[in-house]
């Protein structure tokens, strides 16, 4: 009797640790994503047009849905889309979450990852210099670059208010919330800003990137990554794991 009662107890648990133990990646692979080349009939279209352009291209959302780390299960309904012009690179992330957090309401100084936040990192250069843009759900965030994570350059506020930002929740911070959340935020990101970098047309190349959700200071925290992470403790700052964006000619 003590046996069956065992095993019934085992047959319950087994499928919920397997789940668990397949979010996580046991070897790294590479993701792809062909970035659409959208045009405007201005240099700096406004968000509101960038976001009507999204949707009349028909550009395609991708997953941010790798639990990279069984420690922290929590996994947030996230997704992203991605294109890009001459000039600029445009965003868009639509999160579902049972918690918000705006504490940082200005870039300087944010330490967005400790609200409700979304990353970009990428290589744009053909070196080892990689960026990190990071925002949290009101789209405040800090922007820097560098080969290592020990040793970056953090851009000023004359930087990162060229990056155009709209979110759906607004301007205003506030403290975290528990419900059902869907937030939406779109972002232009002039190529010029990638300064400390080389960069050559994006046309026709491909670069490392990854793409990220977090909330280091939620009442459950979150590291899901587009590509996988294969690392024994979370780690955004991992270039050696970003997966590859083909720009499209």
């Amino acid at each position: 009797m003590i046996k069956k009662i065992i095993i019934a107890g085992l047959l319950l648990i087994l499928p919920l640790y397997g789940g668990m133990i397949a979010c996580r990646p046991t070897s790294f692979s590479v993701k792809m994503i062909t970035v659409k080349r959208i045009g405007f009939p201005c240099k700096k279209p406004p968000i509101a047009l960038v976001e009507k352009m999204l949707d009349s291209c028909n550009i395609k959302f991708n997953k941010i849905d790798c639990v990279n780390w069984t420690d922290y299960p929590y996994k947030p309904d996230v997704k992203f889309r991605i294109a890009w012009s001459v000039d600029e690179i445009y965003l868009q992330y639509v999160v579902r979450e049972k918690y918000v957090r705006a504490h940082f309401i200005d870039d300087t100084g944010a330490q967005p990852y400790k609200d409700s936040a979304v990353e970009f990192f990428m290589i744009p250069g053909n070196d080892s210099i990689y960026y990190n843009l990071e925002l949290n759900c009101i789209g405040v965030g800090t922007f820097a670059g560098g080969a290592l994570r020990t040793d970056r350059t953090r851009f000023g506020k004359n930087v990162t208010e060229q990056i155009r930002r709209s979110s759906s929740l607004g301007k205003s911070g506030f403290d975290t919330q528990t419900g059902d959340f869907e937030w939406k935020i779109t972002i232009a990101i002039p190529l010029s800003i990638y300064s400390l970098s080389d960069v050559p047309p994006l046309a026709g190349r491909i670069v490392k990137a990854n793409f990220y959700k977090c909330g280091d200071e939620l009442p459950e925290k979150c590291y899901l990554s587009w590509n996988p992470i294969v690392l024994e403790k979370p780690n955004f700052h991992s270039p050696q794991f970003f997966g590859e964006l083909l720009f499209e000619n």
